[in-house]
């Protein structure tokens, strides 16, 4: 990690809570320096169309000002924001993303399920001991329920289930009702979300349970505090309790040791849940760890900053995934590079410079499927398939991108609100052109690709031209598209 960035910040926007951490680095170790947290209960604000409701947006609003305030000082690369499954499902979630944005002063990523649970391990791995066991970690959460099978560091099965304590405690005990036919409906529904996953998940693929998160901490004190488990979660001591609630009858009338006022309105839909995962996948015992999504979060930005950065990691396994033509893949990155270079110079848009070799190397993944139409097949899995490390807006605008390296300019203009992004698809549009003999190129020394008062150059050796009138008249034609869309592009011959 460099000197000049001794500390490191995550937030993450859940469905429950808004929680901060920073931490200095010290190596590869974290070193806890603050964190706050504030119980917005963003799940609880969604209407029956998925609308988030103007109440819960102020909250979040002033939750996410005082974030921005102790944020002030911190760097971009020093701060990463994610938001999870209630922004993933909210349909207003765009235009309150930009506020908060503007509060927060960073950007937020929407990450799905699967990356959620990939950096949840990440974070419960290095809470853990050292072992090649292999473990399960469950993460209930405020909107959804992660569950990840891993060894080591290393997460190996993924899922994200729509089970999260606040949907369940609004949808199954509203007004803070305890009884026994609402618990036996959340279960139920609980367990046939969970039997779709059962056969994976199940004890006989691993010999460690663990839990993670506010529902699994909040059990483990209480059943501990409480005398209905000795050690952990049990399968008996959730048993006990849930008789227990049944008796108060109500929220109001429940007194446990363990349980705090924030997590009170939640734990009748959090046990729900958790009594159908351990029926489910035959779960008797389970240990709880602190390390959760805002310490996985944390470990990806580090691994950024050390260049161990695992979306380079997921490109590469893409590619074999998809067999890439890796000679043809590299011909068209280090030209689109050296295109991109002569329009923005020495100091690019880091992302956007990432994200345009990232997608050179991509953009022909899409003939694995069919060869008619590939860019559009390449640019749906870029956009759709997991790919860890990668946020929902990253792969957005990765498959943008690819989509754009051919066919008609057009279907770009709906597509690509950011200005940094012409240059880039430009030079990727051009590389590929260039490389269509799929052959080790010689081009002129005078071929460069220029910028000037919002204009595009493409200056070429006018003998060169010539002789390759295949490429000449493509140039043409790209040319005229540019041209047909509003952008200043012309091929000078010289």
């Amino acid at each position: 990690m460099p000197s000049s960035y001794p500390t490191l910040a995550a937030v993450d926007l859940g469905s429950n809570s808004f929680r901060l951490q920073i931490v200095r680095v010290d190596g590869e170790q974290f070193f806890p320096l603050d964190s706050l947290k504030d119980t917005v209960r963003l799940g609880a604000g969604l209407t029956a169309d998925n609308l988030l409701d103007e109440p819960t947006q102020e909250r979040a609003l002033a939750c996410l000002a005082k974030f921005g305030e102790r944020l002030s000082h911190f760097r971009p690369d020093q701060v990463r924001v994610v938001g999870t499954n209630t922004l993933r499902v909210a349909t207003n979630a765009a235009a309150f993303i930009a506020k908060a944005e503007a509060l927060l002063g960073f950007p937020i990523e929407i990450i799905a399920g699967r990356e959620e649970a990939r950096l949840i391990y990440t974070g419960a791995s290095h809470s853990l001991p050292a072992g090649r066991e292999k473990r399960l970690v469950v993460d209930i959460g405020g909107g959804s329920t992660e569950f990840i099978i891993g060894s080591g560091y290393k997460a190996q099965k993924t899922e994200s289930l729509n089970l999260g304590c606040v949907t369940y405690s609004l949808r199954h005990f509203p007004q803070g009702i305890l009884s026994k036919a609402h618990f036996k409906t959340a279960e139920l529904i609980a367990r046939d979300q969970i039997q779709r996953i059962a056969q994976d998940f199940h004890a006989e693929h691993w010999q460690l349970a663990v839990g993670t998160s506010g529902t699994a901490r909040s059990l483990r004190d209480i059943l501990e505090l409480n005398d209905y488990a000795t050690e952990g979660i049990t399968r008996d001591g959730m048993e006990r309790l849930k008789a227990d609630l049944i008796r108060a009858e109500n929220l109001k009338n429940v007194s446990l040791n363990g349980l705090r006022s924030d997590r009170a309105p939640v734990l009748p839909g959090g046990l729900a849940i958790m009594l159908a995962v351990f029926e489910e996948l035959g779960i008797e015992q389970m240990s709880v760890t602190l390390g959760a999504l805002r310490d996985g979060v944390l470990y990806d930005l580090l691994g950024r900053n050390f260049d161990h950065d695992l979306r380079d990691v997921t490109i590469g396994q893409f590619k074999r995934r998809y067999h890439v033509d890796t000679p043809q893949a590299s011909r068209v990155a280090e030209l689109a590079m050296r295109f991109y270079a002569g329009v923005v110079g020495n100091t690019p848009p880091a992302e956007v410079h990432r994200q345009l070799g990232w997608a050179a190397k991509l953009h022909e993944i899409g003939l694995t499927i069919s060869h008619t139409g590939y860019h559009k097949h390449s640019a749906y899995v870029v956009e759709n398939a997991d790919m860890p490390g990668f946020s929902r807006l990253e792969q957005k605008q990765l498959a943008n991108l690819v989509l754009a390296h051919k066919g008609s300019l057009g279907k770009m203009l709906p597509l690509v609100n950011q200005a940094d992004y012409w240059p880039a698809i430009l030079a990727l549009r051009l590389a590929a052109l260039f490389c269509r003999s799929r052959r080790p190129l010689t081009l002129p020394n005078t071929l460069a690709l220029t910028a000037e008062g919002g204009k595009f150059s493409l200056r070429i050796a006018a003998d060169w031209l010539d002789a390759v009138p295949l490429t000449a008249s493509a140039l043409r034609h790209e040319e005229g598209q540019w041209r047909a869309k509003g952008f200043g592009f012309q091929v000078v011959a010289v």
